[in-house]
């Protein structure tokens, strides 16, 4: 059976915003590895339209960034979406019975799997689905945005903190 987690870069004030703050190398390989472990993936609309970003080779991609698109485009994704009428190679669109939907993908696979998208991951929180979460906390703050949580969740229980490369801190938490 498959764990569902959440995770995702966190400004010190609780915001995310791909576009305001990146990971360092390390933090970057982290990821690679992160996403080569996983499972699949299971999108929102919105995130999944930014991550679509890899579907396409860049020539100005380094070593580390052409890895991550193999690896991005490898993994089975699921995206959540009613407005969106097909989606990219690998991919499932989920348009209906969401919770049943995750419900199965977490009986049939092993392993973790990821849920990318703080308003995704609220409405899955809210369904007793997401088992983990996962913050990582950058040394940047952006006074206002796109909440990491984007709604009430319950108690969370610390379980890890881990340094990552010379400014991140991940903080790992199961529901209490």
């Amino acid at each position: 059976m498959a764990k569902l987690v959440y995770a995702l870069n966190m400004s010190l004030d609780g915001y995310v915003d791909h576009m305001a703050f990146a990971p360092d190398p390390v933090l970057f390989r982290h990821f690679i590895e992160d996403v080569r472990s996983m499972a699949g993936t299971v999108y929102g609309r919105r995130m999944y339209e930014v991550m679509r970003y890899w579907d396409e080779d860049r020539p100005e991609w380094n070593d580390a960034e052409r890895d991550y698109a193999r690896v991005w485009r490898d993994q089975p994704k699921w995206v959540v979406s009613r407005s969106l009428k097909s989606v990219g190679p690998n991919a499932t669109l989920v348009a209906d019975d969401i919770a049943a939907t995750i419900r199965g993908l977490k009986r049939q696979l092993d392993g973790e799997m990821e849920v990318s998208g703080p308003e995704l991951a609220g409405s899955l929180t809210e369904l007793g689905l997401v088992d983990e979460y996962r913050v990582y906390i950058h040394p940047v703050v952006l006074g206002g945005g796109t909440p990491f949580f984007a709604k009430a969740r319950p108690r969370l229980r610390l379980t890890s903190s881990d340094r990552i490369g010379p400014d991140v801190i991940k903080l790992t938490y199961v529901p209490a």
